[in-house]
């Protein structure tokens, strides 16, 4: 789903301009102004979606950084309207939240505050017949998922293996390029079975990076430790540096480079998003101290010492 196109706005659109979108399909799309009309009520979801992440400036920011399909498997439902209280944001529009539909909030997806959402009125919305309650939605499922930063390099596609109701499932996931230590990758319906007929609930995969060995990870650049001896930091050297995906880079080390001091390789470190650029890679520079000494050795270095180095 474009959440632009979906309330006929741009990507410059002002926030005042994204606002009056809203109220005006909000006003013309509210399911208690469209009783029973099932595509009305899917529209009116379809929007507030949208206006949840296109009003707050955070999620706004990540969304066209990241594009529709990525953006809605790093964010879940719960993630999307979280700050987003609805009902305020209709009563300020004039639109009641009030005597919508049971079936509509079950639509809405997930319980506690989402319920709060569309509360009832006092017949529960129902009509003069009564209420009949909605197939409820399955149960949503979250595991956790480890990934290494080559996965992160270059994306990748895992089957993992799930138990639900004593059986064992196969279940393929697709894992972005970029993807950051704890999002969670959406998989629609492959959650729960429902009770009562109603759809099955979603699983969310929370990402764990997996450690690495040679490689540390500070947002989306990469950096690597390198030891150097006292007398190259003095006078300078050149050193071996491999990258995440095996190339070679011979790096120059000035004369008088201290202890963490940081040399940059551009374009060398993790994509920013699926279709973003790379970040770079940083190569940490430290100063190697020998535990022991040999006599000639001791000798230089009371040498220098008495120098003052």
């Amino acid at each position: 789903m474009d959440y632009y196109k979906t309330l006929g706005t741009k990507k410059e659109s002002s926030p005042n301009e994204i606002k009056k979108a809203y109220r005006k399909l909000a006003l013309k799309y509210h399911p208690d102004r469209n009783k029973g009309d099932a595509a009305a009520e899917a529209k009116f979801k379809e929007i507030s979606e949208a206006y949840a992440v296109l009003s707050d400036p955070d999620k706004k920011q990540q969304y066209d950084r990241y594009g529709s399909t990525d953006f809605r498997q790093r964010y879940s439902q719960e993630d999307i309207f979280r700050g987003f209280d609805l009902n305020d944001i209709l009563r300020q529009f004039g639109v009641g939240g009030n005597g919508s539909s049971a079936n509509f909030r079950s639509s809405m997806g997930g319980n506690g505050r989402y319920n709060s959402f569309f509360s009832q009125g006092n017949n529960g919305g129902c009509g003069g017949g009564g209420c009949h309650a909605a197939p409820e939605k399955g149960q949503d499922m979250t595991y956790q998922i480890n990934v290494t930063l080559d996965d992160v390099l270059n994306g990748a596609e895992r089957t993992i293996t799930l138990r639900k109701n004593g059986t064992s499932h196969n279940v393929s996931v697709k894992i972005p390029k970029g993807i950051e230590e704890g999002k969670k990758l959406r998989l629609q319906g492959k959650g729960g079975t429902s009770k009562n007929g109603g759809p099955p609930g979603d699983l969310y995969l929370k990402v764990e990076i997996a450690p690495n060995d040679t490689f540390s990870r500070n947002g989306d650049d990469l950096v690597v430790q390198k030891l150097i001896s006292f007398s190259e930091a003095c006078f300078g050297t050149k050193i071996e540096v491999e990258t995440l995906e095996g190339k070679k880079f011979m790096v120059k080390v000035a004369p008088g480079t201290v202890h963490d001091s940081r040399l940059r390789i551009r374009g060398y470190g993790l994509p920013v998003g699926p279709l973003g650029e790379r970040g770079d890679l940083y190569v940490k520079i430290g100063v190697k101290v020998p535990k022991e000494l040999t006599e000639d050795q001791k000798v230089v270095v009371e040498q220098l010492q008495a120098t003052g180095l």
